[in-house]
């Protein structure tokens, strides 16, 4: 297998209700929104890579529909009771030496949104 030294620049998204999408990711995940064209995308910085979210159809080489975000959290408990616990599909605590705390919730198209607690970081609150 070639060795082409990729590392992750950004990933995108398809809405159908980019205006509801746009306010979920900026609204209740706090990213930040770095550019936009209206009915067309809107763009966020997440870190060392963006997300960008667009209308489906606007272009002519769509994707598949399947997708996740992996989002770091400082504190995967902080993030829920910042988002609101009845919006958690599911959440894992941290399990010693074997994996941090997760939890995933759902974007407006139905998008698993993961949030992984960073390494190194209680879950207490």
């Amino acid at each position: 297998m070639p060795n082409i030294n990729a590392r992750l620049v950004g990933l995108e998204l398809y809405f159908e209700d980019l205006t509801a999408a746009k306010r979920f990711y900026e609204g209740t995940l706090g990213l930040i929104l770095s550019g936009e064209q209206s009915g067309h995308h809107a763009q966020f910085n997440a870190g060392a890579a963006f997300l960008c979210l667009e209308k489906k159809g606007v272009e002519d080489y769509p994707s598949r529909d399947k997708a996740v975000v992996f989002l770091e959290v400082p504190s995967v408990e902080a993030a829920i009771n910042a988002i609101g616990r009845d919006r958690i599909l599911r959440f894992e605590p941290a399990r010693e030496g074997e994996r941090p705390a997760w939890a995933v919730l759902h974007d407006p198209e139905g998008h698993s949104v993961l949030l992984l607690e960073a390494r190194g970081v209680s879950t207490t609150t």
